[in-house]
This record gives C-alpha cells, structure tokens and sequence, in this order.
C-alpha cells in the first residue's frame, strides 16, 4: 500500500487516532517502535529542530520537503507533512503537494494563514480573505487529482480573529472544493470542539497543544466529541528539550547523569544498530560460503 492508501485505511477505521507529531526521522521512528499507527512533521518542531529558530515562516519550501522526505524514509507508518501556505500563490500550492508526495508523505496541510504564517498558539496570526484561502485548497486538490497520491488536510485559523462561525464556513467550503481532512485550528473550549464536530462533515483533526489554547482532553472525551486524529505537536520536542536541558545542569553541577539516560543497549536497539549487524552477517555469511 501507499503512504496515502495507509492513511485513507487508518481514516476508515472510524475511531480516535493518536498522533504524537515528530521533528525529524530519529523522533519518527520511536513513534513508529512505541505502536502508533501515524505520524505529522510538526512545523514548530522541525523549525526548532532543524534551524534553531521559531516557526515563522523563516524555513524554506525546499527546507521542509527535505526534512519530510528524511523522516518518511525512516518509517513506513503514514506520514502527514506540514505544507503551511503553500509558499506561494496557487500553482506554489500545486508544486508543494507534489513535493511532498514525491517525498512520501501520506498527506499534506495546507493553511489559510498569511505568510508568513505563526504557530497557531502563538500571537499574531492573521488569515488571507476566503477567495484566497480557497483557492489554496483547490489548487491543492487539483494537484492531487492530477496524480499526486496524497491526502489534502486542509486547515483554518479564521477562528484566531474572526470568530468559530468564519473558520466552520471555511473549512466546510474546503470539504466542498474535495480536502480529505478538516482542521479548524485552536478551539478555545470543549463546546466549541463539539460544534467544529457536529457542524462539519468528514474526518476532524483535533491539535493538542500542552499550555495552549484548546482543552487537553482526554482520548476518550476526544472520540466522543467526534475527531479522527488527535495531534500532539510539541510534546516529545519539549519532553526532549527538558531531558537535555536537565543533563546540561547535571553537568554543570557534576552530579550523576545515569539514570537519566536511556540504557546503551536500548539506545543502539532504537537507532538500528543491532538491525545493520544481523543483515550485514547475511552477507558476510555469503561471502564466507562461497
């Protein structure tokens, strides 16, 4: 099956999925080895991550395709990329989701932000009128109706300044122009989750910020309101931040770093190691027979 194929299986299963977002193919493929069944390249991670810097649009097109393509060629569960505006007008839209189907993604987001575009828990953010935003998601449709195997997961920050009705007549009209996956950005209580649910037809993908602006619900409370993905963007960046900034104190301060870290041995395990050996004696094995 294709990337796309994979994800379109996972949709029809009609539950919750789960969705711990990575930063680059080390973080996907301990995503892939916990048993989740998905993965989205987090733009405020991947920024942090591959730049050093916030998520503000300051990463190129070709800089995130990249990173894309480097974290789908380590795992084979689906992977969402994040294509932000599009980078461009719409035929930009056009050659980003084609790029990131070549890459191998499973899908692409697509947001009606202004560019450059923020984190949508961040100040700031503002979005493009509707003729705009729309033509985004058309032309991003029109990419994959063109041959880009590729799901279109197309998002709405209309919310932030205008309001819960303006992103759901948004993002109702992007389900109209043929997006897969809706995701109306930053919900601010349960109520509203539950109306950006009920008033919207298809799959909903609900964005967990720890500290942020939509509620923390529990999985259970997430598949009853109505969501098919649930995504957690900053929580293994910012679990691993913490775990290196406290071994940097455990440094300074000479204290034990030990129990800290994980075991040598599982570490190996995890970045494949103990994998390359046992191929690698397949053919030491061949070369010895012959």
């Amino acid at each position: 099956m294709t990337p796309a194929a994979k994800l379109r299986a996972l949709l029809d299963d009609n539950r919750l999925h789960v969705m711990p977002c990575c930063f680059d193919a080390l973080s996907a493929k301990l995503i892939a080895q916990e048993g989740f069944g998905l993965t989205f390249m987090s733009g405020f991670a991947t920024s942090a991550s591959r730049i050093g810097e916030p998520d503000l649009g300051l990463m190129s097109y070709g800089e995130v395709v990249d990173q894309a393509r480097n974290i789908c060629d380590a795992v084979d569960i689906p992977v969402i990329g994040d294509g932000d505006t599009g980078y461009g007008n719409a035929m930009n839209v056009k050659r980003t989701v084609a790029g990131f189907a070549k890459a191998g993604c499973a899908a692409v987001m697509i947001e009606d932000q202004l560019a450059p575009k923020r984190c949508g828990h961040t100040p700031g953010k503002a979005v493009v009128d509707r003729a705009e935003a729309f033509d985004r998601i058309r032309a991003a449709v029109d990419a994959r109706n063109e041959g880009a195997d590729i799901l279109i997961l197309a998002r709405t920050d209309a919310r932030h300044d205008h309001g819960l009705g303006e992103a759901l007549e948004r993002a109702a009209r992007f389900h109209e122009l043929g997006a897969d996956i809706l995701f109306v950005e930053a919900p601010k209580t349960e109520a509203e989750m539950r109306e950006v649910c009920r008033s919207l037809p298809g799959y909903k993908m609900a964005n967990i910020v720890e500290g942020g602006e939509t509620p923390d619900l529990s999985h259970a409370e997430l598949a009853d309101i109505g969501y098919s993905i649930a995504a957690y963007p900053l929580t293994l960046m910012a679990a691993a931040m913490k775990a290196m900034v406290d071994a940097l104190d455990a440094f300074r301060a000479d204290r034990p770093r030990q129990d800290m870290l994980m075991d040598f041995t599982d570490l190996r395990a995890r970045i494949g190691f103990d994998a390359y050996y046992e191929m690698s004696e397949t053919y030491a094995s061949s070369r010895r027979d012959s």
